[in-house]
């Protein structure tokens, strides 16, 4: 009986400290998976009336650097990696 008590606290430890660590990660450089650029590309793009090509750069940066700023303008210092890729001729890459 000792050891199953055991072992869900055991458990129970290791939930807490995944969730943890989920919710000091979230939005952050990484937090996305390569199957949710899209959408995340999707909402990035939803007001430029250049959507093809922002759509092409965006999911190329996110599957670099697995993170899309939040909201459909700005807040690049959200994803380091995002902000700092840039062309030959020294501008920004991502959208």
């Amino acid at each position: 009986m000792a050891k199953i008590v055991g072992l869900v606290y055991a458990f129970l430890i290791i939930f807490v400290m995944d969730f943890a660590l989920q919710v000091a990660y979230a939005g952050g450089e990484g937090s996305l998976r390569p199957k949710e650029c899209g959408n995340a590309c999707a909402y990035r793009c939803s007001k430029t009336h250049h959507k093809k090509p922002c759509l092409f750069f965006c999911n190329k940066c996110c599957q670099k650097c697995l993170c899309v700023p939040s909201g459909t303008y700005a807040h690049k210092d959200e994803c380091p990696c995002y902000n700092n890729w840039q062309t030959k001729e020294g501008k920004p890459k991502c959208p």
